[in-house]
């Protein structure tokens, strides 16, 4: 299979989320590049950016498994090539 560049966007506005997005994020550890974390208090919200080189399937379960939690978003970007 052919890897794809993308970065995950996440926010997660539970608290009580966030160590299942720990627990996600950490079983696709050998794909992650780099990742950035954001807790925007005045909010109530985090951000999590997350940047991937795996298999599109890889990168759209993660999504899909991270999104469908309750109280958290995520999307996927591709780069082009």
């Amino acid at each position: 299979m052919n890897n794809r560049i993308a970065i995950l966007g996440i926010i997660v506005e539970k608290p009580e989320a966030g160590n299942l997005v720990q627990e996600l994020l950490h079983s696709c550890a050998a794909h992650i590049v780099g990742r950035m974390g954001i807790p925007y208090r005045e909010k109530g919200v985090s951000i999590i950016s997350v940047a991937l080189d795996a298999p599109a399937d890889v990168i759209n379960t993660l999504a899909g498994r991270i999104g469908s939690l309750d109280g958290v978003s995520a999307k996927a970007i591709y780069a082009k090539n």
